[in-house]
């Protein structure tokens, strides 16, 4: 067991796995993970499954079955994928229980296609949650402005969300607003508010390429100071409106009917610069209250040589918000990268979305997948 990973989570942050597959269901590595490593949730997306099924030979018994019946490919990814995520539920009942719903949590995502299209998100949101048909499933949704109004309606509609892809700290305001709407609708339909969870997934070390690509074609010395900065000060930033939002009366006469906070999930925490500690976006954000969820290789690197420093964010907005305005004054447009971001975010989720298509589609006529497909 990890000592480090324990600290962690004694510090308040809930560990969640940022992968799933077939593979470490049925060999039993989640559980492994789940009472050695404190992981206690998993997230998915369309990447995640593309990577599992195209090296996966864990699924050729049910896509043999599938395709006995002549199931359509998008059949066939819905059934592999509720499959994983509902098989995943179960192996966190224990832990959804001793957390009261908090966590145990396993999401899914609607089809990267419906970015942009709000009662399609919503249908098929509903769609997910009744094939998963589990209480500890949460239904991913990107923060996209069409998707505002698709995760109000599905928390009003009594389902549990996972907001995933938010980048600005307005947007974030918006995601806020959202779920507070749901809750409310929900509230008014007779749905049990202490039923519903969700998180805010606040993506990171994307937003440090993104900035850090434009400080070095500036090139000056007070750009190059500022590496590294941008994505550590912009989730801090978003934890004091958390701080705030959740503090509101709006939210007080919720919490009264039994409603939760919806909390900070920190997401692609995985580094992506060599230089940079591979446990930077895991250590400079413990705080209390929120989620991280790594991939495995982040994950290792926690347990075998993490840290954890204390809390890294609680009244931290000022200092946050200085190097902010230096990005600014150096010439970044961070309007600019988070609209960047959002839009990359959603083409490589269609792109790996198209992969598994392929994937399935290969799989069904009896071809075998190509690991270098994912």
């Amino acid at each position: 067991m990890s000592d480090r990973l324990k600290a962690l989570a004694d510090a308040g942050v809930s560990i969640w796995l940022d992968d799933l597959s077939r593979e470490l269901l049925v060999t039993g590595e989640l559980a492994r993970l789940i009472s050695d490593f404190y992981v206690v949730g998993v997230t998915t997306n369309p990447t995640i499954f593309a990577s599992a099924l195209a090296k996966g030979e864990t699924y050729n018994d049910q896509v043999n079955e599938l395709k006995s019946r002549g199931v359509s490919v998008e059949e066939a990814i819905t059934a592999i994928t509720t499959t994983d995520v509902r098989n995943a539920c179960d192996a966190f009942t224990e832990t959804a229980a001793a957390t009261d719903g908090v966590d145990g949590r396993v999401s899914i995502e609607v089809e990267p296609g419906l970015a942009r299209d709000t009662d399609g998100t919503i249908h098929q949101a509903k769609e997910l949650w009744e094939l998963v048909d589990r209480p500890n499933a949460l239904i991913k949704i990107p923060a996209t402005k069409e998707g505002l109004s698709a995760i109000a309606q599905t928390i009003g509609a009594g389902i549990s969300v996972n907001v995933t892809l938010i980048f600005a700290l307005d947007r974030y305001r918006e995601v806020i607003d959202a779920y507070l709407t749901g809750l409310e609708q929900a509230a008014a339909a007779g749905h049990d508010l202490s039923k519903i969870h969700s998180v805010a997934s606040f993506f990171v070390s994307r937003v440090d390429s993104e900035v850090d690509k434009r400080l070095d074609a500036i090139g000056t010395d007070e750009a190059k100071a500022l590496k590294s900065k941008a994505a550590i000060a912009n989730a801090r930033l978003a934890y004091a409106l958390f701080t705030e939002a959740f503090g509101s009366d709006r939210f007080a006469k919720l919490a009264e009917q039994g409603a939760r906070a919806q909390r900070p999930l920190w997401a692609s925490t995985g580094v992506k610069d060599p230089a940079l500690p591979d446990t930077l976006y895991v250590t400079e954000l413990v705080v209390a209250g929120t989620v991280n969820t790594m991939p495995r290789k982040t994950l290792d690197a926690f347990a075998d040589h993490g840290v954890v420093e204390g809390d890294k964010v609680s009244g931290t907005a000022a200092d946050a918000q200085q190097v902010m305005d230096a990005l600014a004054a150096v010439g970044v447009d961070f309007d600019d990268v988070v609209k960047v971001l959002e839009d990359e975010g959603v083409d490589k989720f269609n792109k790996s979305w198209a992969e598994l298509v392929e994937t399935v589609s290969k799989a069904l006529k009896g071809d075998s997948p190509d690991p270098k497909d994912s």
